[in-house]
């Protein structure tokens, strides 16, 4: 395998973003919906067996409306997944399953990898992608706000070096 030089490849502008973006937002909804899906039944399970108290509810489903706790764990634990799902391709690859397939590669600007640290800051400011719309503002830099805020950039890696990984 070639040692490839990251710190090349030019950054990708905002139509190959939200292409990529829209991909990932599809797999982000499925890895939510199983997620939800797992802490329903978990919380279901709970409930119909006592260990949570049903405060006068029939159904499980009403005891989690009722309750901001309960909704905030139960819905937590999918959008923590969904996070994770990000941090985790970032820190591995540099590349979710929507960035492989437009051959974008998100790095530190010295071309490395992000840290798990980074990867988190960068979370919060990608707004569930509306940071990219800054790029309509920061044309000749190609730098998204979330690119700003934790000294990253998102690269369009040739064929070779998107196959090669």
């Amino acid at each position: 395998m070639t040692n490839i030089d990251y710190t090349n490849f030019p950054r990708a502008g905002i139509i190959r973003r939200l292409a990529s973006w829209l991909y990932d937002t599809l797999v982000a909804i499925a890895v939510y919906m199983v997620a939800g899906a797992i802490s329903f039944l978990v919380f279901g399970f709970l409930f119909d067996h006592g260990i949570i108290a049903n405060k006068g509810f029939e159904h499980a489903f009403d005891l989690k409306s009722s309750s901001y706790i309960y909704s905030l764990l139960v819905d937590g634990f999918a959008w923590f997944w969904v996070g994770y799902f990000f941090i985790f391709f970032w820190v591995k690859s540099g590349q979710t399953i929507g960035m492989k397939a437009w051959r974008l590669r998100v790095q530190n600007q010295d071309g490395s990898l992000m840290d798990k640290s980074t990867a988190l800051k960068r979370l919060l400011p990608t707004l569930l992608g509306l940071g990219n719309l800054w790029l309509l503002v920061n044309r000749q830099q190609k730098l998204s706000l979330q690119d700003k805020f934790t000294n990253t950039e998102v690269v369009v890696l040739s064929n070779t070096a998107n196959r090669g990984r």
